[in-house]
């Protein structure tokens, strides 16, 4: 067994953004395995999940054990954590310990760019970013191997957090806005740990393809339920999202039926769901999906740097 400390060298963009894509269409085909992730707790602190999965077509299993815990930083460590666990499919022996924590802000990041070009009504856009911490920026980045960036819109909750997003992008013309500007683009992303909406409906434009990547968790949601129902949504995994994506919160109160979901995103990517027009608002509720920690784990299997472990 080997460990996998992945420090350095991570995998492109380009490549991880075509990895996500084909374990997406893995998932529209129904060729995967995937329980819906388990969360564990913390009351007033975060929470852990383990998320296992298998994906025949990379011949490939295991688990991903991750936290979230919002207040890390204060304590000067990454607020998201984790470890993947590789398991050999043929006899059940430890393969393989992956250090995910940055990889899995990579794949969500890949996740969204996935959605964003086959949902974003054109693929020359104009960014508007909620929320400036490192999964806004693995947004950026992933979008940014995926489209045409014209410029980026950003809002913090922060308004130092976000001059310092928009100052480190400012190649693709990034500045710091209002929140009811930064929402008057193409493609808008939400990367925020809120509970309550900080995106209302009146301020989202017809067109407009929206990723909302911050709701992870029961009782977490950012857009305005009034938008939900205005738009067509699209999610990752059909069970994950009404247990704890963007979609979680309105569901339980009754706010919003889960027979207007217009799709799973492994439905779009291989041609059977999409936007129904160009003047649609589309969502992508993005909760994360262990085949993409799975896709992107296979990346770094093909790395020599690991370290040899002892097991059993």
């Amino acid at each position: 067994m080997k460990y996998y400390p992945v420090h350095a060298g991570y995998p492109s963009y380009a490549e991880v953004n075509s990895a996500v894509e084909a374990a997406f269409a893995e998932h529209g085909r129904g060729g995967v395995q995937m329980p819906p992730k388990v969360y564990v707790t913390f009351v007033g602190n975060g929470d852990f999940r383990t998320m296992p999965a298998y994906l025949p077509a990379l011949g490939i299993a295991g688990v991903k054990v991750v936290n979230v815990h919002p207040h890390n930083r204060v304590r000067g460590l990454p607020t998201v954590m984790a470890l993947t666990i590789i398991i050999d499919v043929e006899t059940g022996a430890p393969r393989a310990i992956v250090n995910a924590t940055e990889l899995t802000a990579i794949r969500t990041g890949a996740a969204g760019a996935v959605a964003a070009r086959y949902l974003a009504p054109r693929q020359s856009v104009t960014l508007g970013v909620i929320g400036a911490g490192r999964q806004a920026e693995a947004l950026v980045e992933a979008m940014a191997a995926a489209l045409t960036i014209e410029e980026i819109l950003v809002w913090s909750r922060t308004e130092k957090s976000a001059e310092a997003f928009a100052a480190r992008y400012s190649d693709y013309n990034a500045r710091s806005l209002p929140i009811e500007r930064a929402c008057d683009c193409d493609v808008l992303t939400t990367t925020t740990p809120s509970t309550k909406p900080v995106v209302m409906a009146d301020w989202v434009h017809e067109g407009t393809h929206i990723n909302t990547i911050g709701a992870d968790a029961p009782g977490k949601q950012e857009l305005d339920p009034l938008l939900l129902l205005k738009a067509e949504v699209f999610v990752d995994d059909l069970s994950q999202a009404i247990h704890s994506g963007e979609i979680n919160v309105p569901v339980s109160t009754g706010h919003y039926d889960p027979g207007r979901i217009a799709g799973t995103l492994g439905e779009v990517v291989i041609g059977k769901k999409g936007r129904s027009s160009p003047d649609a608002i589309t969502v992508f509720d993005s909760t994360g999906l262990a085949i993409q920690d799975l896709a992107i784990a296979a990346l770094v299997l093909g790395d020599d740097e690991g370290y040899e472990l002892p097991f059993p």
